[in-house]
């Protein structure tokens, strides 16, 4: 292939390297290959008119702003809260339970989320405080809180499945299903691990004294029924097929608004969560609306027969091969974003991956996994600078977090590994629905 067919990709990564916003990076690179490959300015920018026309029609895209901000009015009407006092009520007894708790107050949040950022911002209000009072360690705790708020990730209706499901043309309610099993075992055994670390270090996990005892209201309990309501209407709805997940998404915005207002949620809290919503929706839109020129580029170049040109030269079989892009992902999870890796990685490893026969949803979920492990992995981990940001003790180091959300970030290889080794843990469900 000529330098002229490669310039786009040389200038992304020029451009990502020396710190260009990835989104703007991806629209200069692209004008720039497609300069070269169509041969001139006049059918260059008609191409990336109609690109960007037909993106920002895409009707599928309407999903994530949808859930994004039925997530976001969840967090703000107090419902996460909720959520961790009722879990946590639950456990009395457990070792670690107010980590425990976090664990699975965030991996319900996830249900109606799909935006790991959110639960990371509400857990960092809601639960620091309670564990930094029981004397945990502030390692421990913050490390726990990033960790966790991955599942919003995996557990549907995650945004990165959304995100997948738009750049390999594969089903979003499909992909839902995919991330039940595996959602619900890295919760168990994130759980494990921290009544495990409670058990061995109870210095940095004390038990929770008997006048810490969390007593429950209505409105508590109410509001954590009213979170499992929306979950069964929103995914179940989803799942047996009453709507498809763009009128979910819908119905599920309708049904997180009136729990919102039956929270005492008013006009400002609801503006509050908007301008919050629309702060994490908007690079995402542009990163898509970006990352669909650019897409354009790479098949009009042919990028994807060349890369899996290459690495069939190189002999690595199809382990190898999928290992090859783990380690590409782990590389650029420490440098950028994991929407940004996955916009600029799926679409020139898709295609690899089926001319090599490898099940489409076990290679989604493992490359969701690694990627997703990214939120945690240094230094940009995003994860762990919105736990920074969050958290209301201005001494916490980043590094201590870090540290903390180190045995979170091997579960989550562990469970990709899995998954490979075990395919039906990711393909049965999706295969009977």
């Amino acid at each position: 292939m000529s330098f002229e067919m490669w310039s786009g990709l040389i200038a992304l990564l020029v451009l990502v390297v020396v710190g260009v916003p990835i989104v703007f990076a991806f629209a200069a690179s692209a004008a720039l290959g497609l300069y070269f490959a169509l041969g001139g300015l006049d059918p260059m920018i008609n191409l990336l008119q109609q690109s960007a026309l037909s993106g920002i029609k895409e009707y599928n895209f309407i999903v994530i702003p949808c859930f994004t901000v039925m997530g976001m009015l969840i967090a703000h009407c107090g419902a996460a809260s909720d959520l961790f006092n009722v879990v946590n009520r639950g456990l009395r007894g457990v070792p670690g339970r107010l980590a425990v708790a976090t664990v699975g107050g965030n991996a319900v949040f996830a249900a109606v989320t799909g935006v790991g950022v959110a639960a990371a911002a509400a857990f960092s209000h809601v639960a620091y405080p309670a564990m930094r009072e029981a004397r945990y360690s502030r390692s421990f705790a913050t490390g726990c809180i990033a960790g966790s708020s991955v599942l919003g990730l995996l557990i549907p209706p995650s945004v990165f499945m959304i995100v997948w499901a738009i750049l390999t043309e594969q089903s979003v309610g499909k992909l839902f299903a995919a991330g039940v099993f595996p959602g619900l075992l890295l919760a168990f055994l994130y759980a494990v691990y921290c009544m495990v670390y409670a058990k061995l270090r109870p210095s940095a996990a004390p038990e929770v004294a008997s006048d810490q005892q969390v007593r429950l209201t209505r409105g508590q309990i109410g509001g954590s029924l009213g979170v499992g309501v929306l979950i069964a209407v929103t995914l179940g709805g989803i799942w047996f097929g009453y709507f498809t997940p763009t009128e979910g998404s819908a119905v599920g915005l309708v049904g997180s608004a009136i729990l919102a207002w039956a929270k005492g949620m008013r006009g400002r809290g609801v503006f509050n969560a908007f301008v919050e919503a629309g702060r994490t929706v908007t690079p995402i839109m542009l990163l898509l609306l970006t990352a669909t020129i650019y897409s354009k580029l790479i098949a009009l170049n042919g990028i994807p027969q060349e890369v899996q040109a290459v690495l069939e030269s190189m002999g690595l079989g199809t382990g190898g091969t999928l290992l090859f892009m783990v380690a590409v992902w782990f590389l650029l999870g420490a440098m950028i974003d994991s929407i940004s890796i996955m916009l600029l990685t799926v679409p020139i490893f898709w295609p690899v991956a089926q001319a090599l026969g490898i099940d489409p949803i076990m290679f989604a979920l493992i490359g969701i996994l690694v990627i997703e492990a990214g939120v945690l992995t240094p230094p940009f981990g995003i994860g762990v600078f919105v736990v920074k940001a969050a958290i209301p003790d201005r001494n916490i180091k980043v590094s201590e977090i870090f540290m903390g959300s180190v045995p979170y970030w091997v579960l989550i290889l562990f469970l990709a590994w899995l998954i490979y080794a075990w395919p039906p843990l990711a393909t049965w469900l999706p295969s009977h629905i």
